[in-house]
Order: structure tokens, then sequence, then C-alpha cells
């Protein structure tokens, strides 16, 4: 965990829970303007073994339990909601051009916990149905800077009505691929990598997650059956999807806003199960659905609650923003800083 030296609070516990109201209906209005977007109501659990739930990186353990009521059925708490959306697309009849949003809650107890980590995940999430010759670099481009002009007008917003200072961010985003990052910083971690380019740049969008780079490493980890990050965007340059990342002085760190792509379609579904050894996914229930032609072409993503507030507003610890569960040391250190957690 860091603590920044000298770190006070810009607002106090009753401002803050203003502010973050403030943010929240700003943000979502926005984006649902410029995306064409509606709100609809999303699960907090799903039945297991559908693969309608996020595999995220394929190592992390949902939050499983019996439900007596459906005959010890197991169902699992959400990771994220990549997937069930695009089956909501599909069952409420959303045509290209049109797209859905909700709010996202979810358990994730294999996350690490900091200072903008812990094991419950609120996010914006957004899906919207294109048309399949509009699976291209330069629609995920062009959203991708929808999206960035939405987070930047909402973080002058929320300075000006809170008398938080001047806004931070850049006018634009820098698009960048992951293997141009790589090529630039080739003996840095992907991690160090995406802070430099942060710190040139202040806001950026890594593009390419997912597949490998020169020496065969991804620059990180993406689930095979949602974001498309093996189809060509440009000769040499694989991945349609990538994360939105703005440089946070607070903590001196590149500070993950966003993650979003352009979907599988059933060839690039069929193509990721093979390269990462999970073909046998095909079997379930969301991956018929989309192998069988059923599931619109779409883009889509997720956008941080807690994440967001906290660089709006300058905090040090994402538990300043979200109520959480600490470990001991943690809540101790904060303490002696000054670092209200909620």
């Amino acid at each position: 965990m860091t603590i920044p030296r000298n770190y006070k609070p810009l607002l106090d516990a009753r401002k803050t829970e203003r502010a973050i109201n403030l943010i929240k209906r700003a943000f979502e209005t926005n984006l649902a303007y410029e995306l064409n977007l509606v709100r609809v109501t999303a699960p907090l659990f799903v039945r297991s073994g559908t693969g309608i739930n996020d595999d995220l990186n394929g190592v992390e353990r949902p939050v499983r339990f019996p439900v007596r009521g459906l005959g010890e059925e197991h169902v699992e708490v959400v990771q994220s909601l990549a997937k069930w959306k695009r089956l909501a697309l599909a069952d409420l009849g959303f045509a290209s051009g049109e797209g859905l949003y909700t709010d996202m809650n979810a358990l994730r107890p294999d996350d690490s916990i900091d200072n903008i980590h812990s094991i419950y995940v609120d996010q914006w999430d957004w899906e919207l149905a294109i048309n399949d010759e509009d699976r291209t670099v330069e629609t995920l481009n062009r959203t991708v800077r929808t999206v960035y002009d939405v987070i930047r007008r909402t973080e002058r917003y929320i300075c000006h009505d809170m008398e938080l200072g001047d806004p931070i961010l850049p006018s634009e985003i820098t698009i960048i691929h992951a293997l141009d990052l790589l090529r630039q910083y080739p003996h840095l971690p992907p991690r160090e990598r995406e802070l430099e380019v942060c710190r040139r740049h202040g806001a950026v969008f890594i593009a390419g997650i997912g597949g490998a780079l020169d020496g065969g490493e991804a620059h990180d980890g993406r689930a095979p059956d949602y974001d498309d990050w093996s189809t060509l965007g440009r000769p040499g340059y694989a991945g349609l999807n990538g994360d939105i990342l703005v440089y946070y002085p607070v903590l001196d760190i590149a500070l993950e806003l966003s993650s979003m792509g352009v979907r599988v379609d059933p060839q690039a579904l069929e193509r990721q199960l093979e390269i990462t050894g999970t073909r046998e996914r095909a079997e379930l229930y969301f991956h018929r659905r989309l192998l069988a032609g059923e599931l619109p072409p779409s883009l889509g993503g997720g956008i941080g609650q807690s994440r967001l507030c906290m660089f709006y507003l300058r905090k040090a610890h994402i538990g300043e923003i979200q109520a959480g569960i600490w470990p001991e040391e943690m809540a101790r250190q904060c303490g002696e800083a000054g670092i209200p957690l909620l």
C-alpha cells in the first residue's frame, strides 16, 4: 500500500458522499446520451456452468453457493457482466446502433487489496450492438475517444461544482498498441510501461491486450470469449480491444479506468478458444448461442465507478469511496496517515 506524503482529503466524508452522487448521475447520463444507451436491470448472480459469468484471466474463483429453492443448484456472484450484456442485447431486441448500460456489482475474492483494489467491484457495464462491417479498429478508436470525452467532461464539472481546483486530464487521449509500447520500453514489465506512457501523455488507451506480443508474452490477460484480441486491426497488430488509463499524481500510478473492446464473432471465438486451450467452453450455453449466430456483433466495456470517483476527488484509497473490509494493518496505517476509510 502507498501512503502519500502529507495527504489531506479535499472533502470531508459528507461532502464526499454528495460528490459521489453527483459524479454518478452526471457520468451515466452523459455516457448514455453519447453512445445511445438505455439502462437495464442486471443480475447479481448467474447459474454456474453456463459460461455467462466472466472468467477474467481464467484463474479467479467466483463466489459460488447452492440455492435450496433450486434443488441445491449452484449459482455464482458475477465477476463482471461482459457476456451477460451480449445475451441481453439479443433477448431484448436491440438493433445496430442501440445499446444498454447497467450498474454492475461484483465480488472478486481473489483480487489483491491495496489503494485501488478491493474484493468489491462496482462499474458501469455497457454494450452497443453494431454491424459486422463495424468490427474495426476505427470503430474502436472512435468509441474510445467518445468515452474519454465523457470522462474528461465529468472531471471539469465536478472540479467546478465541488471547488476541487483545476482539472488535470489532457484534452486528447493517446492511443497506442501494446506492441508499440513494448518496443518503446523493451526492458520494462507491463505495469512500468503503463506508468511511463501515462506520465508522458496523461491519458492513454493501450490497444491489443490479451494476445501474444514480441517474445510470446501478452501485455495482460484477457478471457478468450468476450473481447476480440486476435483479429488483425491493421497489418502486424492484433486486437480490437484495450484499456483506458490515466496518470494519477496522488499515488504516482497509471490508473486503469476502463476496459473495452469489439467482441468476438464466431470465428474469433473459435480461434481464441484454440489459442488458450479452452475448446471445451464451446459447449456452454453462452458459447453455443454465439457460435450459432444468435448474438449480435457488439462493442462494450466496463468503467470503474469507485475508481472514477477516487480519481476525480483525489482520494488516496478506494476505501474512501466504497465501504469495504480491509486488512487490520492497512486500516491502522490509513488511520495514522489521515486516510478516512468508509
